[in-house]
């Protein structure tokens, strides 16, 4: 018979051994059953009072009460026609009135005149209101934007990517159809969006950050240093969040794997960053050889490079690597400027303006750096990007940085200051979604992006406000967003 219960020392359970020397083992005599009662007690008691800290510490720590994910909407099952509206297309800097738009499945099928009939279409009224593409972040972290630091170097993996899934139907409310990640593992979130498993946007996935050792993506700790042949990888590699890479074969690995795995862009550090400890914002990461070989290896599988870096040495030592695009780059002077603008690279820049909305820093280094980057966002913004007419793109690049989640669309309002509201309604809708569809074959939609014209992707939102005059419409995206819809599907409708 199979027995369970305490050994003695020869290897018997309690039962085997009196049967054996018939004479009670000691595990079962009346003090050890006394010590045995006591330790369960105190155990129990124990786990009482940790229980019951962790109810009290919990919502310090920012874990959020917990709700049911939204189920997937149901196709329609008839077109659909959008009627009485103005439409900004995401191309035009303009609003036409006099036109609707029909949506067949999960595309824009046709923009008839307003008097036009359209036969076996359901119809929705829009009652005078904007119709606009789905908005695009073009510099997400689909991971890494709904978790403390704390948290993300702390938690098990597991609650990483469950916060993110939750994170990522919010992100779809507040209008953001499509976001490119830039950095984060982002693929099994993606893989569930797009089988409808959860609701979120599209995930254009960059996949780890490949960083230098030192450099912006190396997330150790001196004391986990120096790194040997047989040191384990460190928990930001084992999560997905960053690679290093020192030397073009262990960059080529490490991009060859975030390929493998359906990166459509490929994201290397490649200067210092307020946000890392242990690497100065000057500083200038990857030998150019180093660089060069990431953009060869995914220029192999039709794709490009972008990189992180804000200091001219930097961008332009990317640039003559064949790096595609520009993330950040506030510390760009005229000479650098002139040089993405004469090698077609895309800036994609983010409103980094030490205001409400930037993450508080803990040293007065970092503070110090903030306030250095916000003087050179307000001269990119202000001068150079007009100066010498470079292609632009938006994203927010909210990281580790919950509390500034709901102020997702104020970061595009804000930019007012800088930009014609329709022009810079364009950028956030149109040209990210150009820069989206940069990966070429590697690109998993099928689609335009951001743009409202025949056989683009159905993105597009019903809103409350006038565009002509202000965006701050996006700033109260509950109240002001209408109708939501993506792929086709109506994920919000509150119109009367």
């Amino acid at each position: 018979m199979y027995l369970s219960g305490p050994r003695t020392p020869s290897g018997f359970f309690c039962e085997e051994a009196t049967a054996v020397s018939n004479t009670p083992c000691a595990c079962c005599s009346p003090q050890a059953r006394a010590l045995s009662e006591r330790l369960g007690t105190d155990l129990k008691r124990r786990m009482f009072v940790l229980g019951g800290v962790a109810a009290v510490v919990a919502p310090f720590m920012e874990m959020r009460s917990a709700h049911a994910l939204g189920e997937q909407p149901a196709a329609p099952e008839r077109p659909l026609l959008f009627t009485n509206l103005r439409l900004f297309d995401g191309v035009n800097q303009t609003v036409r009135e006099g036109v609707n738009i029909l949506v067949k499945g999960n595309r824009i099928d046709a923009l008839p005149g307003a008097a036009e009939s359209v036969e076996d279409a359901e119809v929705v009224d829009c009652g005078g209101r904007l119709a606009m593409p789905g908005l695009i972040d073009a510099h997400w972290h689909s991971t890494m934007c709904a978790i403390s630091e704390l948290e993300a170097f702390t938690a098990q993996t597991a609650y990483l990517h469950l916060v993110a899934a939750r994170e990522a139907e919010r992100t779809l409310m507040r209008g953001f159809t499509t976001v490119r990640d830039a950095g984060g593992p982002a693929f099994a979130l993606k893989t569930a969006i797009d089988r409808g498993i959860i609701n979120g946007p599209r995930i254009y996935p960059s996949g780890s950050i490949v960083s230098q050792t030192s450099g912006h993506g190396d997330f150790r700790f001196p004391n986990e240093l120096p790194r040997g042949n047989t040191t384990p990888r460190s928990y930001a590699e084992v999560a997905g969040m960053s690679s290093l890479a020192d030397g073009e074969a262990e960059v080529l690995q490490s991009v060859r794997e975030n390929l493998m795995l359906g990166a459509t862009q490929i994201k290397l550090a490649a200067g210092g960053g307020v946000s890392s400890f242990f690497d100065p914002i000057d500083s200038t990461q990857f030998l150019e050889e180093e660089l060069r070989a990431a953009v060869r290896a995914a220029e192999d599988w039709g794709t490009y490079v972008t990189v992180h870096v804000y200091v001219p040495r930097g961008i332009q030592r990317a640039i003559r690597a064949g790096v595609k695009c520009i993330e950040h780059g506030q510390l760009a002077d005229e000479e650098t400027a002139r040089m993405i603008a004469d090698e077609g690279i895309w800036w994609s820049l983010q409103p980094f303006l030490a205001d409400e909305d930037a993450n508080v820093k803990p040293t007065p280094e970092q503070r110090a750096q903030q306030e250095e980057i916000s003087k050179g966002t307000v001269r990119v913004y202000g001068e150079l990007l007009k100066k010498f007419d470079i292609k632009t793109a938006w994203g927010t690049d909210i990281l580790f940085g919950p509390q500034q989640l709901p102020n997702h669309g104020r970061q595009i309002a804000k930019l007012t200051r800088f930009y014609d509201p329709l022009e810079l309604l364009s950028i956030v809708t149109g040209n990210n979604g150009e820069l989206c569809r940069m990966c070429g074959p590697r690109n998993p939609y099928d689609g335009n992006l951001g743009v409202i014209e025949p056989g683009a992707f159905a993105d597009l939102l019903i809103a409350e406000g006038d565009p002509t005059q202000d965006l701050d419409f996006l700033m109260d995206p509950e109240e002001n967003l209408k109708v939501i819809v993506k792929d086709g599907r109506i994920h919000k409708n509150t119109l009367a």
